[in-house]
């Protein structure tokens, strides 16, 4: 979770103490990053719409959400019906030892963790549950760096437990993640520090009951803060080796520059180019801005947004979660019986003290301008169309659901730059003539009314004899058109 964001984004090899001294440094580095003003390369951009040359299906229902380990209650349930409407495909949460799982020997308490999950199931995703949990009976000591269990014969069966609960109570076949942050334990808000060889063990014995439980469960790891982690490659070894399943891999990155996080894309594709016996997904399952120093251009966010989801696809990520979906404020008195008094009041004051701009929805639950970037992003249903002629800064995704009629066509186009740009979009195979309708996406609104931030602009009309307009496209402004 992101009490390190910034040092996710620059990737600094120091030890924790250090990181903390170095965060607000961090963080005036990356205000400065020359990606933040990148000019557009020409005075017009040809961007060029093939109707006809699909690419196969875009799936950006993968490009998905995740919630922090924050809480028990369920921080978003007012929010479903808002998050249904993304359509995303997963939804990630922490299985944090606030759930109390294991009150005493031979005692299971699920019922906590079910109001959560039930958030999840109602929405229509599939629940990613990420296993960060430590309970006293088989952890006695609070100590980030005691990372095995006293007896693992209990905790195996413990998972096993409540992998079997969901199998027999929802489903089975979903998404289990072994720990969480693993290389940074309380620094990325859990109360796990491994070394590779001890989190290779914790794998695999984590692994074995998670299968006991359900045979159809995709089980992964390590959900690295720092994708180049000495932790990755043993695992991969090991799994190699031993058989051992791994149907995912999955890191995070915090960072205001996309191509940082397309880079940690590519190290991932590299390292399972070296066990090519192994077949997992690659999942970022955190991600966001460089958070504590936003940028003052409301339109950086929701623009962001959508230029990682275009070098997520480029670069053939397989699934992500968006963290998170709603700031939320930690109770000191939830974490102190599991997490050291630093590592406490390093949560309590990250969360209630330091201002927030990961959520969707704030801490008033108000909904921020990047939720509707989702919003068009979950139009770009059916198959991807495929466009040429964008450059550095700008980009589109199209995409062609025949199921509609009217909203058969949808086109999302960027200016991820600080400077204006022209665009002439032009569309090869136009079926005849069309009524376009645009939507400008307006961050600066002080109204969170849909209507507003997805602001309909008149529509326009397009023939097969000029089947091209031309726009000018602001500062990471984003536009949406359909027909």
């Amino acid at each position: 979770m992101p009490a390190i964001t910034h040092r996710h984004a620059i990737e600094l090899a120091v030890t924790p103490r250090c990181r903390s001294r170095l965060l607000w440094l961090a963080c005036a580095v990356l205000s400065i990053l020359p990606f933040r003003v990148l000019p557009a390369e020409s005075p017009v951009v040809q961007v060029i719409v093939s109707l006809t040359n699909t690419l196969g299906p875009l799936e950006i229902d993968r490009f998905a959400l995740g919630q922090g380990g924050l809480s028990e209650e369920p921080m978003w349930d007012n929010r479903m019906a808002e998050i249904r409407a993304l359509q995303p495909k997963v939804i990630r949460l922490f299985v944090q030892e606030y759930f109390d799982l294991l009150p005493e020997r031979g005692h299971y308490h699920f019922d906590t963790l079910d109001r959560s999950v039930d958030t999840i199931l109602k929405t229509g995703a599939k629940p990613l549950l990420c296993l960060c949990f430590k309970p006293r009976l088989l952890f006695p000591q609070v100590n980030q760096d005691i990372v095995e269990p006293a007896n693992y014969s209990q905790w195996e069966e413990l998972v096993e437990k409540l992998v079997l609960h969901f199998r027999e109570r929802n489903q089975g076949g979903w998404y289990w993640e072994i720990a969480n942050e693993p290389d940074i334990g309380e620094d990325g808000g859990c109360p796990y520090r491994f070394k590779p060889e001890s989190y290779v063990r914790y794998y695999g014995h984590t692994a074995a009951a998670i299968r006991r439980g359900d045979s159809e469960a995709l089980v992964g790891g390590p959900a690295l803060a720092n994708v180049r982690s000495a932790i990755l490659p043993p695992l991969l070894v090991f799994c190699a080796a031993e058989k051992a399943p791994l149907d995912f891999v999955s890191w995070h990155i915090y960072t205001s520059d996309p191509l940082q996080v397309r880079a940690t894309i590519e190290h991932v594709h590299d390292l399972l180019k070296k066990h090519p016996a192994l077949k997992p997904k690659t999942v970022l399952d955190e991600w966001n801005m460089a958070l504590g120093s936003p940028p003052s251009d409301p339109s950086f966010q929701p623009c962001y947004v959508a230029e990682v989801a275009w070098q997520m696809k480029q670069a053939g990520l397989d699934y992500s979660c968006y963290y998170h979906i709603r700031d939320f404020h930690v109770s000191f008195d939830r974490f102190a019986p599991f997490m050291s008094p630093g590592g406490t009041a390093f949560m309590a004051g990250w969360w209630n003290r330091m201002p927030q701009y990961h959520g969707l929805f704030d801490f008033q639950d108000n909904v921020r301008p990047a939720y509707f970037t989702f919003k068009l992003l979950s139009r770009l249903t059916g198959e991807r169309l495929r466009v040429n002629g964008e450059n550095r800064v700008i980009h589109a995704v199209a995409t062609r659901d025949d199921r509609f009629r009217t909203y058969r066509y949808n086109v999302l186009l960027w200016n991820f730059s600080a400077s204006p740009a022209e665009v002439n979009l032009s569309f090869e195979g136009l079926p005849g003539n069309v009524t376009v309708k645009p939507v400008a996406l307006d961050a600066a609104s002080p109204s969170s009314d849909e209507m507003t931030r997805l602001r309909p602009e008149r529509s326009f009309s397009l023939r097969p004899d000029q089947p091209q307009f031309q726009i000018s496209v602001k500062p990471y402004e984003v536009r949406f058109w359909s027909f």
